[in-house]
């Protein structure tokens, strides 16, 4: 393998994985608060409420996330051109808002689908406990469920969150300068696959840093889940 031409190939790939990391840290900066109102929203006695949250998740869950951004980046500006200037205007959006928004609502139905089943994985008793102690729904839920809750869920949103830096490639889709595209367009330029092979090292790397860091997680949360029960 020629290290020359790679050391010629990093400031591109260099560059693409900062983009990459944007899209990442952005769309887990929303996605992850912005699921737990849908969680809870899915569980709440309000059938109206419940109804529209399932919904947003079915939506999300069942179609293609590339589908989605195509949507959000192509589709949406011309149905709101539809309605009215006004709305054209508001709702067109560079390839790298309409990517970061387009993650953000697919990975929030995602964390709140996870984020429901930790909830309803606790005991019912708990609730009956904190209800007897005088809790108000919201108390129990914000001081005894939920804690225990984030401590169940951290495994499964580990998961999610390595998923998302491979599924951040999609973006190339709509011209985003992110790593895949940086690989691409120095092997459409050189034809040379090097900058393919490249690329993978670091998408490797990358999932290797978060993988130490959600096993870090998942033992920290256990202990505190196992201080809880004791």
């Amino acid at each position: 393998m020629d290290l020359q031409y790679i050391g010629t190939l990093l400031p591109s790939l260099l560059s693409g994985t900062v983009m990459t990391l944007k899209i990442f840290v952005l769309t887990l900066a929303f996605s992850l608060p912005l699921g737990l109102p849908f969680a809870l929203a899915a569980i709440s006695r309000l059938r109206p409420l419940r109804f529209l949250s399932k919904t947003y998740i079915w939506v999300f869950r069942g179609t293609p996330l590339m589908l989605q951004l195509f949507f959000v980046y192509y589709g949406l500006p011309i149905l709101a051109q539809k309605i009215g200037p006004a709305w054209a205007q508001l709702l067109r959006m560079d390839n790298v808002t309409a990517a970061v928004v387009t993650f953000t609502l697919n990975y929030a139905a995602y964390f709140a689908e996870i984020y429901r089943a930790g909830v309803q994985s606790i005991d019912a008793g708990q609730h009956e406990a904190a209800k007897t102690l005088g809790f108000t729904r919201w108390q129990t839920m914000r001081l005894i469920i939920l804690p225990q809750t984030l401590a169940r869920v951290v495994p499964p949103v580990s998961n999610e969150v390595i998923t998302l830096v491979k599924d951040t490639a999609l973006v190339t889709a709509i011209g985003v300068a992110e790593l895949l595209k940086a690989a691409k367009d120095a092997n459409n330029r050189d034809v040379n696959p090097t900058a393919f092979f490249a690329a993978a090292v670091i998408y490797l790397l990358l999932t290797f840093v978060l993988t130490l860091v959600s096993q870090w997680c998942e033992k920290r949360f256990s202990r505190h889940e196992q201080t809880q029960e004791g």
